[in-house]
């Protein structure tokens, strides 16, 4: 089977970086950025190689696709899985996600809107977590869609792409260490899936709330929001950092990463 390819080779890489200038390891992120800007996915680049030697095998992904969504708070959190229910969705299993955001030293992907996303999921279950469980997903977003008008969209909208990645997250985050980019923002959700044939359901407890992803068409996403009971004056384009930035200044603290406390 063809597969696609998450290029690397941390030992050529770092071994490049440490006999080089800061100037040359600037100049290589940049040209990196640079060649992500004019595509509508990271993964365009990160998983092509010409050498298949010094690359993770990964399976064939699929089309980047647009992404429509939108976020609604939870305020009744015992009532909202009866309700999702009730309009015939089917649940998963309870997960539980760490995400890691990465970027390079000098935000080259935050400047241009984009966006490059590590994320473990396990199952929620504590007996049922190990590191053979985890499934690794990389994901890049494109930038936001912007309407020509000058009338705010009620919808966020941005093409993007995932890869389930076949080698572990320590392997994978160390990839992505050694092309130069760094973590700079980590965020925990417990996660509960439905779905109904035309939409997405994601029931997610954060550190700084419970929230209720929609991700379909527009005329399917309303559907299911009025009959949740909510209207379209409820509609979050907010990202998870916005939302926590937001909880920070609420609390009086600095924002950091949002995180479960330890237990």
């Amino acid at each position: 089977m063809e597969t696609n390819r998450l290029c690397w080779h941390p030992s050529s890489i770092a071994t490049g970086f440490s006999a080089h200038s800061a100037v040359l390891r600037e100049s290589f992120l940049s040209q990196i950025c640079l060649r992500l800007s004019s595509v509508p996915s990271v993964l365009n680049l990160l998983t092509s190689s010409d050498n298949r030697t010094d690359t993770i095998p990964m399976p064939q992904s699929k089309k980047t696709s647009p992404e429509i969504e939108i976020k609604l708070r939870i305020m009744d959190t015992r009532a909202i899985p009866y309700k999702i229910k009730s309009l015939g969705a089917t649940p998963r299993p309870r997960v539980r996600e760490q995400n890691a955001l990465y970027d390079t030293p000098q935000c080259h992907l935050r400047r241009r809107d984009m966006l490059l996303r590590l994320r473990i999921e396990t199952p929620a279950a504590r007996k049922a977590q190990s590191s053979r469980s985890e499934r690794v997903i990389l994901t890049s977003k494109a930038p936001p869609h912007r309407p020509p008008t000058k009338k705010p969209p009620r919808y966020k909208e941005r093409a993007e792409r995932e890869h389930v990645v076949a080698k572990s997250s320590r392997q994978t985050a160390a990839a992505l260490t050694s092309l130069g980019f760094r973590p700079t923002f980590r965020y925990d959700k417990f996660r509960t899936t439905f779905r109904l044939p035309n939409l997405h359901l994601d029931l997610d407890e954060t550190p700084a709330g419970t929230f209720l992803e929609l991700e379909g068409s527009p005329k399917a996403i309303d559907s299911a929001a009025r009959a949740l009971g909510f209207t379209k004056k409820a509609y979050l384009r907010a990202t998870y950092w916005d939302l926590y930035v937001a909880d920070c200044r609420r609390r009086g603290t600095n924002p950091k990463n949002m995180l479960f406390p330890a237990k």
